[in-house]
């Protein structure tokens, strides 16, 4: 019967649509014309972490999503983890113009359609019933589209009642329902309105086709909400229950301007130098180019001047590369093309030397765990989470992707205090929780650098008596050691505890995981006492599943922690090594414990492996970690981008005949790795997932050079370099730097924990451009909120530090 009522309620969008010259249903699945497009789930709710603000309707605008989660919703403003529906399936009907999409609430035995169609300069949005609304959901579901706050702060609104403006910050209105619950009211009401009527590049009119219109601030309820337009769905009818009509206005002969993609860092003078042009595909082309070098007193001189070389289309742009590599004279220079002009960028031998001094010297500092952390009149965060940690329930499933497993592993009973757990340790991200895998990751990546270049910058003073840091404070010790030391602080408190690796510590409860601001106000640093009526019960929950994943990943860390913090804490060094002889001893004596959950129960058990016995091996040059290695060759084999930078770590320990197979694999790798970065005029695998893709830019320009010092007759040092070069700037979206604070013009914006304050944190890097499909590449430096854009994690900003070092030391020939 729905699938008869779709095919009806078909027929009047036709016969609207068919003489209206305005937005069309094109070859990529959604609604077009310049100026305007309108997704209809293009883009589905995100399956790890709910609603991820790239859902339903959404509206891209003169170029920027400004417009998203267009769907029924079961409140009027939305939280993050709020009940999300079902997409049981999607039709594109090119005959009748219509994109029809079937969802479902399981839980309220609750199936919707909602149809979308072009009409007069916009789109017809249908609300579809078979059955009558449940009563459980009357008054409670309605239809939702949320508009981008930052696309909207100071403009006006008007509706068929009133105007008035949308406010920078949230001010209301809010109520209290019958039982006193906090509710949230709307800002305006009425049956049509306009947001921005004095902006015609974000001007859109909403008709409610006799239906109320409300409008809500979504940021009362959260900092991450958007503003938000709601209809409810009206109880007792089937059919078309809730019709809109929705206009964007759209600026005549409008083209999105071009954007230089290039490092904002600059370029060594050896290195390849070329510019990549990002243009509207109706703009012409991008006419001559020019390199600019600038004198100390601002005049500027021509450099180089050439016609960009079209590359081609890429996602919804067209592109052309700029190619000023002869240029090698060291100075200051700037890029004008195609009416942009860059900012200054310098040309010099020591481009990268200071790249990743932030990196190390703010954000790693700002993201320690139990510490105090201050940097001269600023205090970062108090000594947070002193009262770590209580022993999770069995079986428990976490919303931050942690799982207990049916065994606690662990000597301790459910909520019981766990001593000894305060200890090291990195906020994992933009939140505040402690993974395992992260700092397993970040430790190695520490230890890679201080190993191939003994970095001996010191501007941190890190007293871990005291629980202190003082940033800008040196205190006579290299600060990357400090750093590693804290890392392995927190891995080897776990073997101590629990004779085992844990997949993390995480906050119990939804109201301290979205906690922003200060770490240390998010517990009262006191244990717990559960017979105290009285005591918060605000500890943070260890799990403690004991995985073979992870007991070889923390063992791989300990191993080659023990080699770096040799001479400096030796007693620590020494019970590093001997944990993680003992781990590798206990893993071939038991059946593998594969028990997996979200993503904190570690990697592929294999690449764990193997990533185990190269760094015992290099700790020890003992035989037994050799042919463990070679026996684990189908690993790498099979995941050899993954792998390839442990398998040549090993190398100086083995054989020639492994040297042989790696070298054959490498020359096999490289001609993968052409095939799989040549839909893009970047050079760099640029992924399509739901978390951005600069992790996998850096993991792989690490692997490139890991490999051009192994095999430099298979492969040169460029791929590492623009992997950089995409970091600073030399990408899709914008030209913005994705490490903040490093490069003329990079992200302010980002979501650390200090998001809510629309601030960054020096040296952290961002995960990049998200491709919202089919074809948007996005990066919001206005909005922080989007984690999947632009929330820091600790392993990248290791990783990059590494990156950093060996381009530098390659490039002077180190």
């Amino acid at each position: 019967m729905l699938a008869a009522l779709l095919a009806a309620a078909a027929l009047p969008a036709l016969a609207a649509a068919a003489p209206d010259p305005g937005l069309t249903l094109d070859e990529r699945g959604y609604f077009h014309r310049p100026g305007l497009d309108v997704l209809v789930f293009s883009n589905t709710y995100d399956g790890l972490f709910s609603d991820a603000k790239i859902a339903g309707v959404e509206l891209i605008h003169h170029g920027v999503r400004t417009a998203t989660n267009g769907d029924v919703r079961l409140a009027p403003t939305p939280e993050q983890w709020d009940a999300t529906p079902e997409l049981v399936d999607r039709m594109v009907d090119a005959k009748t113009g219509t994109i029809t999409t079937r969802l479902r609430y399981p839980q309220e035995k609750f199936d919707y359609a909602i149809q979308v169609a072009p009409h007069d300069q916009g789109v017809r949005v249908r609300v579809l019933l078979e059955r009558p609304l449940p009563a459980a959901l009357q008054g409670r579901a309605g239809f939702n589209l949320e508009f981008l706050p930052s696309a909207y702060f100071g403009k006006a609104w008007a509706t068929d009642a009133g105007h008035g403006q949308l406010p920078r910050y949230p001010a209301g209105p809010s109520g209290r329902d019958a039982q006193g619950n906090t509710v949230r009211l709307p800002i305006a009401r009425g049956q049509r309105l306009v947001l921005a009527p004095e902006d015609p590049q974000r001007r859109v009119a909403i008709d409610g086709r006799g239906g109320e219109l409300a409008l809500y601030d979504g940021r009362n309820q959260a900092q991450n909400g958007w503003y938000v337009v709601r209809s409810l769905l009206p109880a007792g009818r089937t059919g078309a229950v809730l019709e809109w009509t929705l206009t964007g206005s759209t600026e005549p002969g409008w083209t999105r301007a071009p954007v230089i993609g290039h490092s904002q860092v600059g370029y060594h003078p050896a290195q390849a130098k070329v510019a990549v042009l990002e243009t509207d595909p109706t703009a012409p082309a991008p006419g001559r180019a020019r390199l600019l070098r600038i004198d100390a007193d601002g005049q500027e001189h021509e450099a180089l001047a050439a016609d960009p070389a079209r590359w081609g289309r890429y996602l919804r742009y067209d592109y052309y590369t700029f190619d000023f590599s002869a240029v090698r004279e060291p100075g200051l220079y700037r890029i004008e093309a195609a009416g942009q002009g860059t900012s200054a960028f310098r040309i010099a031998a020591d481009a990268y030397a200071e790249a990743w001094h932030p990196t190390l010297d703010v954000f790693m500092a700002v993201q320690m765990d139990h510490m105090s952390v201050n940097e001269a009149y600023r205090v970062w965060h108090g000594r947070s989470h002193m009262d770590d940690a209580r022993q999770v329930a069995p079986d428990k499933e976490h919303f931050d992707l942690y799982g207990q497993g049916p065994e606690l592993d662990s000597p301790f009973k459910p909520g019981e205090h766990i001593p000894g757990l305060d200890i090291g340790g990195w906020f994992d991200a933009g939140d505040f929780d402690l993974r395992t895998q992260t700092h397993y990751a970040t430790v190695m990546a520490l230890v890679d650098t201080w190993e191939q270049f003994r970095p001996q910058r010191d501007e941190t003073r890190i007293d871990q008596k005291r629980r202190h840091v003082e940033i800008h404070a040196p205190d006579g010790v290299p600060d990357l050691l400090q750093q590693i030391e804290h890392g392995t602080l927190m891995l080897i408190a776990q073997h101590r505890v629990f004779g085992h690796a844990i997949p993390g510590i995480v906050e119990p409860d939804l109201k301290q995981y979205t906690h922003l601001g200060d770490a240390v106000t998010k517990t009262d640093g006191k244990v717990d006492d559960p017979a105290d009526p009285d005591s918060p019960g605000d500890d943070r929950l260890a799990f403690t599943s004991n995985t073979t994943a992870l007991n070889l990943g923390s063992a791989a860390a300990l191993a080659a922690a023990s080699r770096a913090l040799r001479g400096y804490n030796d007693v620590l060094a020494e019970e590093c090594l001997a944990t993680a002889r003992k781990v590798w001893a206990f893993e071939r004596g038991r059946k593998p414990n594969l028990f997996r959950v979200g993503n904190t129960t570690g990697g592929d058990p294999e690449d764990e492996k193997l990533d185990a016995a190269v760094q015992l091996l290099l700790a020890t040059g003992e035989a037994e970690y050799a042919q463990a290695v070679a026996a684990l060759w189908p690993a790498i084999d099979a995941r050899f981008a993954a792998n390839a930078g442990a398998a040549v770590a090993a190398l100086p320990k083995m054989d020639a005949g492994f040297r042989e197979k790696l070298h054959a694999r490498a020359a096999r790798f490289r001609d993968e790795y052409k095939a799989m970065v040549a839909d893009n005029p970047y050079g760099v695998p640029i992924t399509r997932g739901g978390w951005a893709g600069n992790g996998a830019v850096v993991g792989m320009a690490i692997t490139h050079y890991h490999l051009h010092r192994a095999f430099p007759d298979l492969f040169g040092l460029e791929p590492a370099l623009q992997g950089l070069n995409y970091l600073f700037g030399t990408h899709p979206d914008s030209n913005l730097s994705f490490v903040s604070a490093v490069g003329a013009q990079s992200k302010t914006v980002a979501y650390g924990n200090n998001r809510a304050d629309f601030s960054f944190i020096a040296g952290g890097v961002v995960p990049g451009v998200l491709v919202l499909k089919p074809d948007f590449p996005e990066n919001k430096n206005d909005w922080p909120f989007l984690w999947g854009e632009n929330e820091y994690v600790i392993d990248l900003a290791a990783k990059y530090v590494f990156l950093a070092n060996a381009a530098q030391a390659a490039l002077e020939g180190r």
